[in-house]
């Protein structure tokens, strides 16, 4: 059970960038067709104006994506590692889990400022 519960938490971050991606193109579609639907001559420069908001939407979830796979297998191997640890040494529990925590949380980290670069990224373009 310990040993697939990093899959679990990568599933859950994708399936929540998927749905923020997923709400984000369909603003982008609809205020398109809305606009289009107002300005029928301007259809080719409206298609034009969303297609790179689009796109850097969909690199963004696949970003994402890859930050959140890549932080659960971390987190993962580092907790599989730990308690495998502990089942062998029960006496140095409390030493093994001080010397896995700090990782974990260096790990954790870098996984948000992955994030909150790849967001800034494309809000800055």
């Amino acid at each position: 059970m310990t040993g697939s519960l990093h899959y679990f938490g990568a599933a859950l971050g994708l399936g929540l960038i998927v749905i923020g991606a997923a709400l984000g193109i369909g603003r982008f579609a609809s205020a398109a067709a809305e606009s289009i639907a107002r300005q029928p001559s301007a259809a080719a420069q409206i298609t034009g104006a969303v297609n790179l908001p689009l796109f850097l939407l969909e690199g963004v979830a696949i970003g994402l994506g890859m930050i959140v796979i890549g932080a659960a297998l971390g987190i993962g191997k580092f907790a599989a590692a730990a308690a495998e640890s502990i089942a062998r040494q029960p006496s140095a529990a409390d030493k093994i889990t001080g010397a896995v925590n700090l990782p974990l949380f260096l790990l954790e980290g870098v996984a948000i400022i992955a994030e909150v670069g790849v967001l800034l990224i494309v809000l800055t373009k």
